[in-house]
């Protein structure tokens, strides 16, 4: 069984980005913009902050307090030539105001790919996971693929980037049967509850791709159980961390180069 290991493949990635910046007159600069200390969202600054050290980028953590000042600094970072890329951090308190908020960002600096304007780039999660899945030979035609979840960073996204390479891709949401997932060779969950995808919901032979992220009691959990993870029989799946998450970053880095070169 292969174990998908996304850091090993940004490992390689970064060394590329670091002599990239390395030859750049101006340093890219990154801005993040979040309004809560939820350990999870925390550690995910952390980790943009330095994979952007390590490469030479500049990233600036700028904490909200409101829905209002979120607004107000997206709009004065549009024009504000120093910064080439921005991000607002995910959840927001108001999470109503997520697509409201995310379609302010300029295209050319959208470097998460969440405001889905035109001229914007792909979204960074979904753009990791084919990455990944690219770098470990995971063939995606004539393979029956199941999305579970279909949020705005990566089910939505990579549904439409699936259906767009005519790839056959099915989309499993709230209420969805997940005991039909076991017909499927492919699947990609990214809904944030912990052990929601069971051992038995899985066949023999599959390939798994964990994309899911939440705390449980202070442990940061994905989405498929233990049980699932113990098997030996499936053809592929990501390891408990380390499958999509580093290269997200990656890809959100390489990004921002692009955007600091325009």
């Amino acid at each position: 069984m292969k174990i998908l290991n996304g850091r090993e493949l940004a490992d390689f990635i970064k060394e590329r980005q670091a002599h990239e910046v390395a030859s750049m007159t101006k340093k890219p600069t990154l801005l993040i913009i979040r309004d809560s200390d939820n350990p999870i969202i925390t550690k995910y600054v952390e980790l943009k902050q330095q994979y952007g050290a390590d490469i030479g980028a500049t990233v600036i953590d700028y904490r909200a307090t409101s829905t209002d000042d979120i607004r107000n600094k997206i709009l004065s970072a549009n024009t504000d030539d120093s910064i080439d890329g921005m991000i607002l951090q995910l959840p927001i308190i108001e999470r109503e105001q997520t697509d409201a908020l995310t379609a302010l960002i300029a295209p050319a600096k959208d470097v998460d790919g969440l405001s889905g304007q035109p001229g914007a780039y792909d979204s960074a999660t979904a753009t990791a996971i084919n990455w990944l899945l690219a770098g470990y030979d995971i063939k995606l035609s004539n393979q029956k693929i199941a999305l579970v979840g279909r949020g705005k960073l990566v089910g939505a996204p990579l549904y439409r980037m699936f259906t767009d390479s005519g790839y056959d891709v099915t989309s499993f949401h709230r209420g969805s049967d997940l005991t039909n997932l076991n017909q499927y060779d492919i699947i990609i969950s990214a809904t944030g509850i912990p052990g929601l995808i069971s051992s038995s919901m899985a066949r023999p032979g599959a390939v798994l791709v964990d994309a899911g992220t939440a705390s449980d009691k202070g442990v940061l959990k994905g989405d498929f159980d233990d049980e699932l993870r113990s098997r030996t029989d499936l053809a592929a799946i990501t390891p408990t961390s380390g499958g999509v998450g580093p290269l997200t970053v990656t890809c959100l880095f390489d990004h921002l180069i692009q955007s600091s070169r325009r």
